[in-house]
């Protein structure tokens, strides 16, 4: 699909296109709002407790009001940014009941689902209650493979979010390169789903421009940073853990993918399916070195202060972080990235 389709459920944006990820704990209604003002696409921080009087619905609702305040609506009454939810919590089966008012009410443009549970699959009836909305917003979805992609269009989404291994925070335990997941994701749509109108965003270990412009070339209508907007002046990721990403590098082996991120808290959301990727500390190095799970559980909570532990663990940063040096507006780094893969792209096709 070509990128001026984009442009045209979103015409604010322009290409390419650059959205941010929706992070726990890092994005908020200013940080989104200043990727969508610069002409990217911003998400809000992503929610996963449906259940009745859920803080994170409230959390939500209260997002999504301040956004509207700085960033306003569209044409056709949307506001110009998305929304996310991480589907693999029980409470999702409250979705329609809860969540769905108030995208009724509050008219984001876009909607992310990721992580289903691997026995309950509830983006079919979530994109099919969503889609009834007039105007409905765009849904995104995140997969990891080539077989969730699949599964993501007959559900009826219309973006892929084709996230690579490299990616920091979480992702399918069984994925793939970006490099190779973005080409075949595309033969797919071609092959299969003719008919139907899908983009393709790139994601994982994509940091500047260059990884802009590759993403482009493998056939992306644009793409999603997360661990370059961790350090975005607007992002609440806690300042020990931007430092950190400021000051790491070599990302293949200071970053860990493993389900040793979330076994070590103790997390429950993240099911069989998926694992994340942080930056390593010497819990992980333990770990690697035979330590079971039980005993650095047990050293975080003995050895450690609480704000001690905090730091040794849960910072989530892909194999893009030596790329990242340097704090900025979201809003800017969206104008540089963007511009500057413009610039490679021309620079690229005067070679040929």
């Amino acid at each position: 699909m070509p990128p001026a389709n984009m442009q045209k459920w979103f015409p604010w944006t322009k290409s390419p296109l650059i959205c941010n990820g929706p992070m726990l704990n890092v994005v908020t209604p200013k940080l989104a709002s200043e990727v969508s003002k610069a002409g990217g696409i911003g998400f809000l921080a992503s929610a996963f407790d449906a259940a009745p009087s859920s803080a994170h619905l409230r959390t939500l609702t209260s997002d999504l009001t301040e956004s509207q305040a700085l960033v306003g609506k569209t044409t056709s009454g949307l506001i110009n940014v998305g929304v996310s939810f991480i589907t693999g919590h029980e409470s999702i089966a409250h979705f329609r009941e809860t969540a769905l008012p108030i995208l009724t009410r509050l008219r984001p443009a876009a909607l992310w689902l990721f992580a289903p549970d691997d026995t309950v699959r509830p983006h079919g009836a979530i994109i099919q209650a969503v889609k009834g909305l007039d105007p409905a917003p765009r849904i995104f979805v995140q997969v990891g493979n080539v077989t969730a992609a699949r599964e993501a269009v007959v559900d009826g989404a219309d973006v892929l979010v084709c996230q690579g291994i490299d990616a920091g925070g979480h992702q399918f335990r069984r994925g793939m390169g970006v490099v190779s997941f973005v080409p075949e994701v595309r033969n797919l749509l071609e092959d299969e789903f003719a008919e139907r109108d899908v983009a393709v965003l790139g994601a994982g270990g994509i940091a500047d421009e260059r990884g802009v412009a590759a993403a482009m070339a493998l056939g992306a209508d644009g793409v999603v940073m997360g661990t370059r907007f961790t350090v975005a002046s607007e992002s609440c990721y806690p300042e020990f853990r931007k430092q950190l990403v400021l000051s790491t590098v070599d990302g293949g082996s200071s970053t860990l993918k493993s389900p040793f991120n979330d076994q070590v808290n103790k997390s429950s959301l993240w099911g069989p399916l998926y694992d994340g990727r942080a930056i390593m500390s010497t819990i992980h190095e333990q770990f690697l070195k035979g330590a079971t799970v039980q005993e650095l559980q047990r050293s975080l909570k003995e050895d450690y202060s609480a704000d001690e532990a905090a730091k040794l663990v849960s910072t989530w940063a892909g194999t893009g972080v030596g790329l990242v040096k340097s704090v900025k507006p979201a809003g800017e780094i969206v104008t540089e990235v963007r511009e500057g893969a413009k610039e490679r792209i021309r620079k690229l096709a005067g070679k040929l």
